[in-house]
């Protein structure tokens, strides 16, 4: 067996040794995009639904990142568009959104990536809050072991020569989850990510992320770990269990502050449906000093697994895809409900 399949592969690359290789680069450069709809905008870019085109009416949805051509101009920023791409490019996972390919046409840099259809986080956050119901407890930890599950990925990460990356995502918030149509959670937005030899925002020098998702670390324009994003990861579970985020001041610096001050609300008195262990797991998800925290996004998703599924049931992709269907769907007022009546334990 072990002779064939050696004989298969120098046959292989006898082929491909024999094939002409500027026929081979033609093929590789027959690669076409169809832009489609605008689906977000910023001052420095936009987001765009496309098609990629390839023979005999080959057609794949794709969303494309394209930068405003005055800030491809910019070298940082063109270093750190670059610096994400080429950071994310070998991250595949399921709960991570794929990037596929960098491109640069007319001097404006873009990159085409998975296309996810579904809802970002702030978004569901918001739709609860106009239709007045509470996002379910087991769905809300649901969601945040998921995103748990694509950063104990990325945290562990290595590259082609065995090298831990050192991956840190520093900007975990709903903008930057996304629940897909088919149940699945995605991390997304590596832009400000730091990593091993593609580090272009200077800690101690920059505070990167967004105020209020901040870990006490970045506030203090500290060096950053995977801790960081465990905090993030905690931020968003309690703005998804008391229906707003609980570090947000009327300043940035407010919020900072509250960040590294604030006592933490007990959140079993916020919420009747949150008992004394998620309570428990909230507090030390959000430590301010990360060596009381929980020490890798591997530990945080196996301690939010067995909360979920302690005993035998619990949240799937498939039970959240139906929910996001009847939140948004003729349902949407009562999907809270259904839910509970549903899903009891």
């Amino acid at each position: 067996m072990r002779v064939c399949e050696k004989g298969v592969a120098a046959d292989a690359r006898k082929d491909f040794d024999s094939f002409p290789l500027n026929k081979l680069k033609h093929i590789f450069n027959e690669i076409h995009y169809e832009l489609v709809r605008s689906i977000a905008e910023g001052g420095m870019g936009m987001v765009l639904e496309g098609r990629q085109l390839g023979s005999d009416n080959f057609s794949k949805q794709v969303a494309i990142k394209l930068i405003r051509e005055e800030y491809s101009a910019i070298p940082e920023f063109r270093s750190n568009f670059v610096g994400e791409a080429r950071l994310v490019a070998d991250l595949i996972h399921t709960n991570i959104v794929q990037t596929y390919h960098l491109g640069v046409i007319g001097g404006q840099y873009y990159m085409v990536m998975e296309f996810v259809n579904g809802k970002n986080l702030e978004d569901f956050i918001i739709r609860h809050l106009e239709t007045k119901q509470k996002i379910p407890v087991t769905l809300a930890v649901f969601i945040v072991s998921r995103v748990s599950r694509g950063l104990a990925y990325a945290h562990q990460k290595r590259d082609a020569q065995g090298r831990l990356l050192g991956i840190v995502h520093r900007d975990v918030n709903p903008k930057n989850i996304m629940l897909a149509s088919e149940g699945d959670v995605k991390l997304t937005d590596f832009g400000i990510a730091k990593a091993l030899d593609l580090m272009y925002n200077e800690e101690g020098e920059v505070i990167a992320g967004k105020d209020e998702y901040l870990s006490p670390e970045q506030a203090k324009c500290e060096v950053t770990d995977g801790r960081a994003d465990l905090f993030g990861c905690g931020v968003v579970l309690a703005e998804m269990l008391c229906m707003r985020n609980i570090f947000e001041g009327e300043t940035p610096e407010a919020t900072r502050e509250n960040i590294l001050k604030m006592p933490l609300p007990d959140f079993a008195k916020v919420r009747e449906d949150v008992d004394a262990k998620l309570n428990a797991i909230l507090h030390k998800t959000l430590a301010r000093p990360r060596e009381e925290r929980y020490q890798s996004a591997a530990e945080l998703l196996d301690i939010l697994e067995r909360y979920l599924y302690s005993d035998g049931y619990g949240p799937t992709n498939e039970k959240l895809a139906e929910y996001v269907r009847d939140l948004y769907g003729p349902h949407g007022a009562t999907a809270s409900q259904r839910w509970m009546q549903k899903n009891s334990k």
